[in-house]
């Protein structure tokens, strides 16, 4: 009796399943997303019996042997630290990133360098190899790219793993994912179904053979991978490249990884000849900043175990409209609601008809309320139009009651500020204050906003403060 096909729909986006076609999907609230799929019933199987591939016996832990195989060495050192320090043989792992960012470029970058040590096979199903080919020697030049890189340009994930296990590379890129697919499979490419099962196929055939997989996944408009949640669940290391596109620093983020810490990120910057290593990003940041500015002041923010000093602008103007506007470009619109409103009710400043507009300079993104402080002091001295002292970094996040909270990591943030010639850090009053390394840096502990920014600015004073 031949197998009846029955039709479920799936949410291109989230992946939920519905017996009926949707407008919109009841748990992401996409729209028109709700794709219908043939899929055929399982088949029956007496419970208690093991499938072909689960007929080996537990071990025990100590039994076991052999050790952990050692890492690839990544030349690219900001990409091996996310990675925790190389590339791990046999392991999968998915890049994301919005159109752009770059992240073909550095996959390709990291393609040519690993392919001085053995064969790389770069698989792309968007572009030709006669384009991947002028954009290698645009970036490394004529003699600049290895014997042993090998370019394909395929859809058909077929094909794709026959030349895997017969090329038998170290590393293959497979960009992007959604573009490929497998025959067998009624869907289009890019659907749920053939995300994911063309990423459960290579991973099989990566730890089958030892070869590291590098997967390029799209992004929704959200700035969530696109395709199902389980993709995440499938690969071992998930990769974020991230920045603003008018700017020119990127940051590899690492959200996921099974051989690594989940919190390391790596900064880069794009220009003419690729995607460039940045390792002091503090410097960086700062290369550009106005000293003696109002409205400017040193935040130090940690990415990972990595402290990065940014400056945050802020700007206060006398608003023309019935309701005041408020920017927020690089921060979290409601950890700056909360500032404003410690600022008007628990230091005095009138805030209320003022257009606030705050940016971190860089096109980074802090999202850690240790730069609460910082944000407060850029909206205060932009209120006083006074500066603030170019050597003093702020460090504390701010409570409801107008409080300065304790941050984590606080002697790896001062030492960095110390490194890069600040003189004095206004931090959160502690029971144990550790310098961590820091004795040239002047700490000054306060237990309040207010404290803090007269310590700060002594001279601040406006008519628009009680």
């Amino acid at each position: 009796m031949p197998t009846r096909l029955r039709t479920q729909y799936v949410c291109q986006q989230c992946g939920r399943t519905a017996a009926r076609e949707l407008g919109r999907c009841p748990q992401c609230g996409a729209w028109n997303s709700m794709v219908g799929e043939a899929v055929a019933p399982p088949k029956p199987r007496r419970v208690g019996t093991p499938t072909s591939g689960s007929r080996r016996a537990p071990q025990r832990l100590a039994e076991i042997e052999g050790e952990a195989e050692a890492r690839l060495a990544l030349p690219i050192e900001e990409f091996a630290r996310v990675l925790g320090g190389g590339i791990v043989p046999a392991s999968v792992v998915l890049v994301g990133g919005e159109p752009g960012i770059g992240k073909s470029t550095l996959l390709l970058q990291m393609a040519v360098q690993m392919a001085h040590h053995g064969p790389v096979l770069y698989v792309s199903g968007e572009e030709s190899e006669r384009q991947i080919k002028a954009r290698a020697q645009r970036l490394f030049g004529a003699q600049g790219v290895p014997d042993g890189l090998f370019l394909y340009s395929e859809t058909d994930l077929e094909s794709i793993i026959h030349h895997l296990e017969s090329l038998q590379p170290i590393l293959a890129v497979i960009d992007s994912i959604q573009t490929v697919y497998l025959p067998e499979l009624d869907s289009s490419a890019g659907s749920i179904t053939q995300v994911r099962d063309c990423a459960s196929r290579l991973q099989a055939v990566a730890k089958a053979g030892g070869t590291a997989i590098f997967l390029v996944g799209h992004v929704t408009k959200e700035g969530a991978i696109a395709g199902p949640r389980v993709l995440e669940h499938i690969v071992d290391t998930v990769l974020y490249l991230e920045g603003d596109p008018f700017h020119a620093y990127r940051l590899l983020r690492s959200v996921k990884n099974r051989f690594g810490a989940t919190t390391e990120v790596g900064v880069f910057e794009m220009g003419a000849g690729g995607m460039a290593e940045v390792p002091n990003p503090s410097e960086a940041f700062l290369a550009e900043r106005v000293v003696n500015a109002p409205g400017s002041a040193i935040a130090v923010t940690m990415e990972g175990t990595r402290p990065l000093l940014v400056e945050v602008q802020g700007l206060t103007s006398p608003t023309s409209f019935g309701h005041p506007r408020l920017t927020a470009n690089g921060v979290d619109l409601n950890r700056l609601l909360l500032t404003i409103a410690v600022l008007t009710r628990r230091v005095g400043l009138k805030l209320a008809e003022q257009d606030v507009f705050v940016n971190v300079v860089g096109g980074l993104r802090v999202e850690e309320p240790a730069a609460d402080l910082a944000i407060a002091a850029a909206l205060a001295s932009s209120v006083w139009d006074r500066a603030l002292p170019a050597d003093t970094a702020l460090i504390g996040e701010v409570g409801l009651s107008g409080e300065l909270r304790a941050v984590g990591q606080l002697p790896a943030r001062l030492r960095e500020a110390a490194r890069l010639g600040f003189r004095r850090a206004i931090v959160p009053v502690s029971p144990r204050l550790e310098r961590g390394g820091a004795e040239n840096l002047s700490v000054v502990e306060a237990r309040s906003v207010r404290e803090a920014l007269r310590l700060a600015a002594p001279e601040g004073r406006s008519s628009n403060e009680e």
